[in-house]
């Protein structure tokens, strides 16, 4: 005859499991926090000159003063030290939508794809 598990070895088992749902759930919250943070695009650009007053956008090749912020145009926001992707990009969207990229604004629109005069709407965009 077997006897059935004591209340003592039950609590063993059902501890660590709950401890390990906290903790799955917690990497997973973090996770998503992230994730918008992987679509952004951002470099740093080295600073070899001390005691400079201008610096030079790497795309466009014009001058900027220390301390300043500018626009390239690849729709980089830029500083002296770096340079981050001035603009979300649509992820989720109606399906009879598109996503198109408008240079001059520097950001995407979505439109409907039978009627690019009509703006959709955008649940979800990654970046900036």
């Amino acid at each position: 005859r077997v006897d059935p598990p004591s209340e003592a070895f039950i609590l063993d088992f059902s501890i660590p499991r709950f401890y390990f749902c906290q903790r799955s759930l917690a990497l997973v919250l973090i996770l998503c926090a992230l994730l918008p943070l992987v679509h952004a695009f951002c470099y740093v650009k080295p600073d070899v000159t001390p005691g400079r007053t201008h610096c030079l956008d790497d795309r466009d090749k014009t001058w900027h003063a220390v301390g300043s912020t500018w626009r390239n145009s690849d729709c980089m926001d830029c500083t002296c030290d770096s340079c981050c992707s001035g603009y979300s990009t649509p992820v989720s969207f109606p399906a009879e939508c598109k996503k198109e990229w408008d240079q001059k604004a520097c950001e995407f629109k979505v439109v409907k794809k039978s009627n690019p005069s009509i703006s959709c709407p955008i649940f979800a965009q990654v970046g900036k």
